[in-house]
């Protein structure tokens, strides 16, 4: 037995060492960036950095997506100049972020976010007075009151609604042609998550919810920083009539869960429906809102909840 346990305990000690020397150091070595300026400092001598330029990172195109290329410090050159020294171009983040491999998508996403955020804040709201980034840019302090300021990102909830057998979908005149997704809303001063969720239905398509759940969330970076909260909600089969809010959407309506399938496997469902051999699209896969609608496709047990 003291034999067992001395193993047990020597292997809890191991996995204890490969998390501490995985993703806890790594997160506090961040977090040491972050606060310490002589760290950033020093790592800034050998880190690789993203380029941007009004809010626009420099890529690179290979065939049917685009490349996020890391630099080390470069000399000051004008765009032109630099677009042409390392075979890229500036390119807009909302027309890029689709064809972007998972970790640069996240990554340029948190630093447009954090550009976007220092643009905005470059004065206290206290005393008017120019506020001062630190190194890392994690935050900014007014130096007349020292009132720190640091980024912030709003909630959105985004909801899929169900009535058991079919999902709402929805379109706003801002979305591009044909593309239709779950409902979603900014979360007012005040409000649970819950209370959210129901408002905005009830805002929107003036339906009444009678169970949800939380699906995930996700980091959305347009317009401003936002913090995408997805949700899964059901209403009860025989209160299911829409009553849609125009001012807020152009259009709703019900689908099968054969025909939100069917527009899933579609490779790239946006042209095909430009040639009307779809009805409709969905967001692409990177967007929460894809994941939400294939959730509910893939798992049918996440939409009929118990009354």
């Amino acid at each position: 037995m003291s034999l067992y346990c001395g193993t047990a305990c020597r292997r809890k000690f191991f996995w204890c060492c490969r998390l501490l020397s995985t993703y806890v150091t790594k997160t506090r070595y961040l977090c040491e960036l972050k606060e310490d300026d002589d760290a950033c400092k020093k790592a800034q001598q050998t880190g690789a950095y993203y380029l941007f330029h009004n809010l626009a990172p420099l890529l690179q195109k290979s065939e049917h997506q685009y490349l996020a290329p890391q630099h080390s410090l470069l000399a000051s050159l004008q765009k032109a100049e630099m677009e042409t020294a390392l075979q890229g171009s500036f390119i807009k983040l909302t027309k890029a972020l689709f064809e972007l491999n998972v970790k640069d998508a996240s990554l340029l996403s948190t630093a447009q976010a954090l550009l976007r955020w220092h643009n905005a804040h470059q004065f206290c709201s206290r005393s008017g007075q120019p506020t001062k980034k630190n190194v890392s840019g994690s935050k900014r302090v007014c130096p007349s009151n020292n009132i720190i300021y640091y980024p912030q990102v709003a909630p959105v909830v985004i909801t899929l609604v169900s009535d058991g057998t079919r999902c709402l979908l929805v379109r706003q005149s801002s979305f591009p042609k044909g593309m239709y997704s779950a409902l979603a809303g900014f979360c007012d001063i005040g409000e649970s998550l819950e209370e959210t969720v129901r408002r905005e239905i009830a805002e929107e398509v003036g339906l009444e919810v009678d169970r949800l759940h939380y699906s995930a969330s996700q980091h959305w970076p347009f317009p401003n920083s936002t913090l995408m909260i997805a949700c899964h909600a059901t209403v009860k089969p025989g209160q299911t009539e829409l009553q849609v809010n125009l001012r807020e959407l152009e259009a709703a309506a019900w689908f099968s869960r054969d025909e939100v399938a069917t527009v899933l496997r579609r490779n790239n469902p946006s042209n095909q429906q430009q040639s009307g051999a779809v009805p409709f699209w969905l967001p692409p896969k990177l967007a929460i809102a894809h994941q939400l609608i294939k959730e509910w496709v893939e798992k049918p047990t996440c939409s009929p909840l118990p009354a």
